[in-house]
This record gives C-alpha cells, structure tokens and sequence, in this order.
C-alpha cells in the first residue's frame, strides 16, 4: 500500500477538487515513466517476451501527449502488475513500478509508487548503497514544477513506501 490515510490535496487534480494543474499531473507521469524505464531491465531481462510493464509505461507517456485515454493506461497498470506477480527479487519490483506508472493518469499520487518499486529493484538487485543511488538519480530528475510536490510527498508517505526515500 502506498497510500496514506488522507488525501492530500495537491496531489489531486483540480477537477477531482484538489490543486494539482494538469501540467503538472503530466510532469509527475513523465518522472514516474523514467524511474521506471530506469530499472525496466531488471524485469526484462528475466521476460524478454513479455511487454506489459513497457506498455504500462508507454501508456502513460501517451496519455500526456493526449493519444491514451487514462483508462486504457489504467488497464496496461492492471496488466503489468499482473506480470509482476508472475516472477521475483528486482524483476517484480520493476513491473510493480511500470504498474504504478501506468496508474498516474489515473491517480497522480501513483508517481511516489513508481519511484518506491524502482527503488526496490535497485535494492534487491544490488543492495541498500543500489537503493540510495536509484534515489538520488530520481531526484535528480526532478521537474523543477514539481520538485518541492515531490519530496514533500516522499517525506509524508515514506514510511508507507518501506522508507525508500529516507
């Protein structure tokens, strides 16, 4: 679970009744793509074959050019968390990244879960030091719009997020 008990505004959309502009919900999509795409060997090394993490992170990628209608990327999330389920250690980590990606259309708070499992797939990949330079990288990738969202985001939720940000 990567959710705290309440909703924090910013992170909801403006027509949900939350702050967050829609450039902005695009910016934290973007980011969660390529934390994803940062570990996404990890999964496809073990299932060449198999492309549903990808398609979750080319979903979401699409829906910000506006060519993916956020419920078709909400369905490659589902597809690529069931992937997930079919394998272990980093591999499974990144899928659960890709379905997290896949979900920020859907719920832009899903971009702090695309971060958390790609951080866990570092860690299980190559331990904790592995977990603390997959954090930094993400860091440094920060949209600036939204880099204050972010790491306030990840010192709220961190402890639900297996104090992967910490």
């Amino acid at each position: 679970m990567i959710f705290s008990k309440e909703r924090d505004l910013r992170l909801v959309t403006v027509r949900r009744g939350g702050t967050l502009s829609d450039h902005d919900h695009q910016l934290m999509a973007l980011w969660a793509a390529e934390c994803t795409e940062h570990v996404l060997a990890f999964f496809e090394q073990v299932r060449p074959d198999d492309d549903r993490p990808r398609t979750a992170v080319e979903m979401a990628r699409g829906w910000v050019r506006g060519e993916v209608k956020m419920m078709k990327a909400r369905d490659a999330a589902f597809a690529a968390n069931a992937a997930a389920r079919e394998v272990t250690g980093p591999a499974r980590e990144a899928a659960h990244s890709a379905g997290q990606a896949g979900a920020v259309p859907h719920v832009a708070a899903h971009d702090l879960g695309a971060a958390a499992y790609a951080i866990r797939a570092a860690r299980a990949a190559g331990g904790d030091e592995a977990g603390r330079r997959e954090r930094d990288w993400q860091r440094s990738r920060l949209p600036a719009e939204i880099r204050e969202l972010v790491l306030d985001d990840q010192r709220l939720r961190n402890e639900v997020c297996w104090s992967v940000f910490g």
